[in-house]
């Protein structure tokens, strides 16, 4: 009969060393290897749709429907706060973006003459509920509260634009022509608003005239032409009046935000650019005002806010020197030493706008090892900095849309700046991926040797062992 040694502590510690290896499968190795993908996807580096982005739209037209439909049918959102910005105007963003992404996919489908199936095969589900989530009264609540009734044809101008954004893109992939009287209306309207103000300004909400998004707004304007069968090239035209010379802030860059006077004809300057908001327009400005003063403007806007600090390069979101660099801001996201995370998002659809294929490279792989891939495609990072009840999917769709964005038509592909090496922070990612499975699995297999050659030898009962000497 033999007595057998058990060393509890031992095994309960071999255990937990195999539970925490295990773990780090999906939780570092799985992001690691999508993220050696993404680092090797040409369409990363140069123009076409990225695997990723394929991907994710896929996803997110499974997980946005439920979302868009449980929304409009608890109305919840006649109740939300009127300055509660995630609750807000994340919603509406989030439906716009994914919108917008799909044209640009459905767009690069047709490019390729038709091959395979068409994006919207499984996405016409989604782009049905993203336009009925739009066009939804209660997600009208917040600006209808702050313009009165008559909030479609009153200023309102981010609200109006990212609503003739919306509905472009939704009519562009589905030829439905249910929604052009909306959309002539508003493109008309807004147009001729903006055309009769003394500056060529209007505000976003009463008291706030956001500059920024009036360039976004023109380029969606002029975007809408192939759908409203509009021509506002005139228009567009006269528009720059509002972002020449004294509009300008003292670098050149549109202001982020200005005052106007009651009788518009007089504006202050409230904060001048700033990261978001110049990769925000950089996105939209070859289409509205031509693709060599996009160029310049997404010049001054490398001058200005590029940074590169060793373990991370992108876009500040302010200009050196003159705010804190780190931070949190409802526009910007974090701030970390110095980088505007929303900045530099952005900064992914300006860069691939303009062929800027080494900034928009860096930028898109430190997104995709920051992002922190879930095994089901979750972009942990992006879901968790999204308002989770109202917006859960904001980050992924705008994410979505920016890798998805195309040189400029008229930008000659010679004239495209190439990406150069691995961005740093993604070789961060890289070791931080790697590197947490290796270690664990190292010290698993340590522990276990170690119990391996300190196990006791076992003796038959009552026998003698040997004496020394």
């Amino acid at each position: 009969m033999t007595h057998v040694r058990t060393d509890v502590p031992t095994k309960l510690r071999l255990a937990v060393s195999l539970g925490v290896a295990l773990f780090t499968l999906p939780f570092f190795l799985w992001p690691g290897v999508m993220l050696v993908r993404d680092l090797a996807d040409p369409a990363m580096a140069g123009p076409g749709i990225p695997a990723r982005a394929h991907e994710l739209h896929a996803r997110l037209s499974d997980e946005m429907l439920p979302w868009a439909r449980e929304r409009i049918a608890s109305q919840r959102a006649a109740s939300a706060p009127l300055h509660d910005v995630p609750t807000t105007e994340w919603p509406m963003f989030s439906a716009v973006f994914y919108l917008m992404a799909t044209e640009n996919l459905v767009n690069a489908w047709e490019s390729t003459g038709g091959e395979g199936e068409s994006p919207m095969t499984y996405a016409r589900p989604a782009v049905d509920a993203a336009k009925d989530l739009i066009l939804d009264p209660s997600h009208h609540t917040w600006v209808r509260t702050h313009w009165g009734d008559d909030y479609l044809h009153d200023e309102n101008v981010f609200f109006r634009g990212l609503l003739i954004a919306g509905l472009t893109s939704y009519h562009q992939v589905t030829g439905d022509d249910e929604v052009l009287p909306m959309l002539r209306d508003q493109a008309r309207t807004l147009s001729d608003e903006l055309d009769a103000s003394p500056l060529g300004w209007l505000d976003d909400y009463p008291g706030e005239c956001y500059p920024i998004d009036i360039v976004a707004t023109i380029a969606f304007l002029r975007h809408s032409d192939r759908s409203t069968g509009f021509d506002s090239r005139p228009f567009v035209e006269r528009s720059l009046r509002a972002f020449e010379g004294e509009r300008l802030d003292e670098l050149g860059f549109v202001p982020f935000r200005a005052s106007l006077s009651a009788d518009r004809a007089t504006a202050w300057e409230v904060q001048p650019g700033r990261g978001i908001g110049n990769s925000w327009i950089a996105m939209f400005t070859a289409e509205a005002y031509g693709l060599e003063r996009s160029q310049r403007w997404y010049a001054l806007h490398e001058t200005h806010f590029w940074q590169n600090e060793g373990w991370a390069e992108g876009f500040r979101e302010w200009r050196e020197g003159t705010m804190p660099e780190w931070g949190f801001e409802i526009d910007a996201g974090p701030v970390i030493d110095g980088f505007g995370t929303a900045s530099s998002a952005f900064g992914i659809g300006a860069a691939r706008a303009h062929g800027r294929f080494d900034h928009a490279y860096s930028l898109s792989g430190q997104m995709a090892a920051a992002s922190w891939t879930l095994p089901d495609g979750t972009l942990a990072l992006p879901r968790l900095v999204s308002h989770a009840a109202d917006a859960p999917y904001l980050g992924e769709a705008g994410i979505l849309y920016f890798l998805t964005v195309q040189p400029d038509p008229s930008l000659p592909p010679s004239e495209y700046v190439a990406a150069v090496g691995v961005p740093p922070l993604a070789r961060i990612g890289l070791i931080v991926f790697f590197g947490v499975p290796a270690l664990a699995f190292w010290r698993f297999f340590r522990l276990r040797r170690r119990r391996a050659s300190a196990a006791p030898v076992d003796h038959p009962r009552g026998a003698l062992l040997p004496l020394r000497g």
